[in-house]
């Protein structure tokens, strides 16, 4: 399944290396599904969205995905895609950018032209892609505006409406701005995980280092020795006992200082809600464990 991962240390900029995809070490690993597409986000000293992101659709994309990526910000989110809906181009590649806003998504999504319709002209002004997850974006994006700015009742607003509306496998979510991030876990289909990392780490004076399983994401952070960090993630990606799953529903969100708070945001069932025998297969294929 899709990847997701978010980190913040606002209101402090912090230099950190991603490795979003690393070479195979056994034949065992070379075996199993490649990605699709990996991407990283994250926002300039100026607050303006930055993003490097490329499908795996050829050797030189897995090169791509393969190397260091050193960036500063306080705010980030990456993604390694396991393709459900849309080719295997850039425009379907995640995280998204809308409004200054970063996004990226793990699930899938049905009965897309009648998301399109309540998406009305926000479809052609937001969407450029083929996936149910940029469409998913561009309805919060759509809330947001019409509640002047509020990023997290509109992902509540807009969660809700596909819940009771659309067929939903799972609506997992890491929004960011420069100096905020949310985090969705819905329904319980796919776990999300939080840890709030004190200065330090668990040991103390550590930098932080984490990586995910089967090498599918790597973050190295020097500067997380002195400074305390959110980090959400869809496995847990070191021993520190403090990582916790959210709650299905459960909504986080993390900044603009170090505070963090979190509300069950979707205490209902989906109304139609999918499960892999209903998917197609290459949806069903994104959606289990790689």
């Amino acid at each position: 399944m899709c990847r997701l991962f978010g980190m913040s240390s606002a209101p402090h900029r912090v230099h950190a290396v991603f490795w979003l995809l690393e070479a195979p070490d056994s034949l065992r690993v070379q075996s199993r599904r490649d990605p699709d597409g990996t991407g990283l986000g994250f926002f300039d000293a100026d607050g303006r969205p930055q993003v490097h992101k490329a499908p795996i659709a050829a050797y030189r994309d897995r090169a791509f995905a393969q190397e260091a990526r050193h960036v500063e910000s306080a705010t980030f989110v990456a993604h390694v895609r396991y393709a459900s809906t849309g080719g295997l181009e850039d425009r379907n590649t995640h995280p998204f950018t809308q409004h200054g806003r970063l996004f990226a998504h793990n699930g899938v999504i049905e009965g897309l032209d009648r998301l399109d319709a309540r998406l009305g002209d926000a479809l052609h002004t937001l969407v450029h892609g083929d996936t149910d997850s940029e469409r998913f974006f561009a309805l919060i994006s759509r809330e947001a505006e019409a509640n002047g700015g509020d990023v997290g009742a509109a992902i509540t607003t807009a969660a809700t409406w596909i819940a009771d509306n659309l067929p939903v496998f799972a609506l997992n979510l890491v929004l960011i701005t420069p100096g905020e991030l949310w985090a969705l876990r819905y329904p319980e289909t796919h776990e999300l995980y939080v840890l709030e990392r004190p200065p330090g780490g668990q040991h103390g004076a550590r930098h932080l280092e984490q990586h995910g399983r089967r090498g599918r994401l790597r973050v190295r952070s020097e500067d997380m020795d002195t400074l305390p960090a959110v980090v959400v993630a869809s496995e847990r990606l070191d021993d520190n006992p403090r990582w916790r799953p959210l709650a299905p529903g459960e909504l986080l969100h993390a900044g603009p200082g170090q505070e963090v708070t979190s509300r069950i945001a979707l205490a209902r069932p989906p109304a139609h809600p999918l499960t892999l025998a209903d998917l197609r297969p290459e949806a069903a294929a994104s959606q289990k464990a790689a």
